[in-house]
């Protein structure tokens, strides 16, 4: 169960028992990290594609792990140099870099095994909301002349928000200012009421509320 199944030179039944359980195990990948956590289509194209080709890569290397490793990083860097991916992502697309490189070299049923345990290990922490963070960032667009120091504590303290400056950046060539704090809100959202307050300190400009995670991904 633990040996390769590859000889050399590679057959054709092993190239495509290969390549299936590849495709097999990318597709479990996939809808195994986007639990709980929706993911786009094409991160879940590339989790179910990219074990694949990493299988290909390793065979048509002869199992040198260097070469492999090499150009896989290669396939990696071309989405997470545009686009920023999350924890969750990354871990997601170097799992199924590992489960091709053990397919690759044949060992199908180490591969099987590691794709349990990191299920398993997903999973279980997604179920017990390992490391969540219930922290929400609000970013408020001041006027260049508007000094922002303290200038809602009134209103953080009225609707019990506790908060701190996370971020202050200047923005329209200047003229404005974004400042954006991290808050913890007694409920799930922040109160219209709040909102409207906050509206009327900077001279109804930009307010934006999102999740730690969502938006501090984008800053």
């Amino acid at each position: 169960m633990l040996n390769s199944i590859l000889t050399t030179p590679i057959t054709f039944t092993g190239l495509f028992l290969t390549l299936s359980a590849s495709l097999i195990m990318g597709i479990l990948s996939s809808l195994i990290f986007s639990f709980r956590s929706p993911m786009s289509s094409s991160l879940s194209l590339t989790l179910v594609i990219l074990p694949v080709a990493m299988s290909m890569v390793v065979m048509m290397v002869n199992g040198n792990l260097g070469i492999a490793v090499a150009v896989a990083g290669g396939f990696t860097l071309v989405r997470f140099r545009s686009i920023a991916g999350t924890g969750r992502e990354i871990s997601a697309v170097f799992s199924v870099m590992t489960l091709g490189v053990i397919c690759g070299m044949g060992y199908m049923g180490i591969a099987f095994l590691f794709l349990l345990f990191v299920a398993a290990a997903v999973l279980l922490l997604t179920l017990l909301h390992f490391g969540e963070n219930h922290d929400k960032l609000l970013k408020v667009t001041f006027p260049e002349n508007y000094d922002y120091t303290g200038l809602l504590d009134d209103v953080f303290q009225k609707y019990q928000i506790r908060s701190s400056i996370d971020k202050v950046k200047t923005t329209n060539m200047g003229s404005l200012v974004d400042v954006t704090y991290r808050i913890t809100l007694p409920g799930e959202t922040l109160p219209k009421e709040a909102l409207d307050e906050i509206r009327s300190r900077n001279a109804n400009l930009g307010v934006q509320v999102a999740s730690y995670e969502s938006m501090r991904d984008s800053l």
